[in-house]
């Protein structure tokens, strides 16, 4: 066996992060992986709160720490774990955001149709797996849920795994936001493993409601906050305006990687037949997108230069939420105002006045449940416990109608 390297990373939420399998060091040494430090984990949330400028790495890096605490804990309490499998799960957790994109949302509703980060995510860790000689199989088993014991695939994707506690606890101290902050180190200690799957012991039910109460806050408080859907937006807008530009056969600046993007109609289907494809997406970041912004506020295009001038000056769109759709006579009466101030008319107003939607589930009761596991060996879901917080008002989804316009 190579020698072993054993790396520490200093992270600035949990201290010390221990790097020590040879494999997992190459995983993270591997471009596609260092790529995730050009790309901010919360997007155009630092317009809003300056401090969110922390990357995918950190996040990743974070969220592999958390599993190595919960693996070590399982064992601890006698669940059986090999040595391959506890290897296998933490480099699930490492690789579960690998497909990102710079700015993935707006870029997965800009420039890419229909092809989602976890779809990315996947082809990503095939071509992993052939390049490391099928050393990511048992990985890419347990990340898809298809490995017996369930409570790995769950410590990776749930709605209690270490990618949410990561992302709760880093996102809130990125933005000093509060109320993300959750007990995570105490929900780590509860977890148990009961007849493959994961649960918490029953004293750590306060623990698990005050983790969705705080998803929820952090949902509408930061990542919905509506100045950071009026950011993100804007660059939806932006980007699909290039791309119209670029298809029209506009010259629209571009880094090659960029430029692979705008001039051609990319679906799965290009991602699935053309390895050219997966390879250029791997050569974006967060750089490719703000340089090209960045150029395209003196682009001939009148549209695009002014939503690119409005971004890098932080001229954001008017946002408002509303519990209830917006009116057709609302929405023509502000288009009808913008094409006075601006002198834009038809199809182009829409990239002007829109409407959207935010929706939140804190605690879906249809998706994969968080049980509690009881002193005398019952089993409950955590919303169908008597006085919990949960069942009330958590578990009812909560959808807001916004719209954009510019401050006029």
């Amino acid at each position: 066996m190579a020698e072993r390297k054993r790396k520490i990373v200093n992270d600035p939420v949990y201290g010390f992060i221990t790097i020590d399998h040879p494999l997992i060091f190459k995983l993270i040494s591997h471009p596609y992986y260092q790529r995730l430090r050009r790309i901010h984990q919360m997007a155009l949330a630092h317009l809003v709160y300056p401090g969110a400028m922390h990357t995918r790495f950190h996040h990743s890096m974070g969220a592999y720490h958390l599993m190595s605490c919960a693996l070590s804990e399982l064992k601890g309490k006698g669940v059986d774990i090999s040595e391959e499998e506890e290897l296998a799960a933490k480099m699930a957790i490492l690789l579960h955001d690998i497909g990102h994109g710079p700015y993935s949302h707006a870029l997965e509703n800009g420039i890419i149709e229909g092809v989602s980060h976890e779809k990315i995510s996947q082809w990503l860790m095939e071509e992993l797996n052939k390049e490391m000689d099928g050393a990511l199989t048992l990985t890419i088993e347990i990340f898809n849920g298809r490995y017996h014991k369930t409570f790995l695939h769950q410590l990776v994707s749930s709605q209690l795994d270490v990618d949410r506690m990561d992302y709760l606890n880093r996102d809130s101290f990125y933005t000093g936001v509060s109320e993300g902050v959750i007990g995570y180190d105490r929900i780590i200690k509860m977890l148990t493993v009961h007849r493959d799957e994961l649960m918490v012991e029953e004293k750590g039910i306060y623990s698990i409601e005050k983790f969705i109460v705080a998803r929820r806050l952090m949902y509408w408080q930061v990542y919905l906050h509506k100045t950071v859907l009026s950011a993100e937006n804007l660059l939806v807008k932006i980007l699909r305006r290039a791309k119209e530009l670029a298809l029209r056969g506009e010259s629209v600046y571009a880094s090659p990687a960029l430029q692979y993007f705008l001039y051609h109609p990319i679906t799965a289907a290009n991602f699935e037949q053309e390895p050219a494809c997966l390879q250029q997406f791997c050569l974006l970041d967060d750089y490719d997108i703000m340089g090209a912004i960045k150029v395209w506020t003196q682009h001939p295009d009148k549209i695009l230069s002014l939503l690119c001038n409005w971004l890098i000056d932080r001229k954001l769109f008017k946002c408002i939420l509303n519990s209830e759709a917006f009116d057709v006579g609302v929405i023509n009466l502000l288009k009808q105002q913008v094409q006075k101030e601006y002198g834009f008319s038809g199809t182009d107003l829409d990239y002007f006045v829109f409407t959207g939607t935010a929706c939140l589930s804190a605690y879906n009761m249809n998706n994969e449940k968080i049980n509690i596991l009881f002193k005398d060996g019952t089993v409950k879901d955590i919303s169908s416990i008597d006085n919990a917080l949960v069942s009330h008002t958590l578990a009812i989804p909560v959808k807001k109608f916004y719209i954009c316009h510019p401050k006029i």
